[in-house]
């Protein structure tokens, strides 16, 4: 029979009360407490214990306090990539956000869901959960909020404040409440660090 964790991670209802559950989000508070704990000064110490709490942090990638999550470990963060103040992402299944990404303040990548026709059943704490994937170079504006399930394409920009409902193809600006695509963007070439770097100064 399979665990409540198991049952969590393949979508499927599971009792958010488990104590093994329980046990992992505890943990993950601790370290969430001594990260946003840190001073201004203390980089290394917060890379340090980032590592220790996602599924997995690329190079130059960074995470300002106060950061919240719920298991650390279900989260995955490319290079290059940066979180802003407050971020919430609730990793009851896989967030994955990949390189370059500029994730703005207080966004919150929501993979929980709650029955909704069962009453009973959202009375007694079962739930779900559906993975939130997020493709390179994409930047979000303060306060976008992810619903469970959503893909965002590459390359595309979410206006501040907007609540993406669905998923979003890549090169494209979407905003709203639900999020719509307003206009295509245009198609970057591959990744060329010395492309797109400003010219040194002679």
């Amino acid at each position: 029979m399979p665990t409540n964790r198991e049952l969590m991670l393949s979508g499927e209802l599971y009792a958010d009360g488990d104590p093994e559950l329980v046990g992992i989000r505890r943990a993950c508070q601790r370290l969430l407490d001594r990260f946003n704990a840190t001073t201004a000064d203390q980089d290394a110490q917060r890379t340090e214990i980032l590592r220790e709490l996602l599924g997995g942090l690329g190079d130059d990638s960074w995470v300002m306090p106060r950061f919240q999550c719920d298991y650390g470990t279900h989260i995955t963060i490319g290079r290059n990539s940066f979180l802003n103040y407050d971020a919430i992402l609730l990793d009851c299944a896989p967030i994955t956000i990949g390189d370059d990404c500029s994730i703005g303040p207080r966004v919150q990548l929501l993979t929980a869901l709650h029955p909704m026709d069962d009453h009973r059943a959202r009375r007694s704490r079962w739930e779900s959960a559906a993975p939130i994937a997020i493709g390179d170079n994409v930047w979000f504006g303060g306060g976008v909020i992810v619903c469970p399930g959503v893909t965002i394409g590459r390359n595309t920009v979410v206006g501040a404040g907007s609540v993406v409902t669905r998923d979003l193809p890549d090169h494209v600006f979407a905003a709203g409440n639900p999020a719509r695509v307003i206009r295509q963007l245009p198609v970057e070439a591959d990744r060329d660090e010395a492309a797109v770097r400003p010219a040194p100064s002679p």
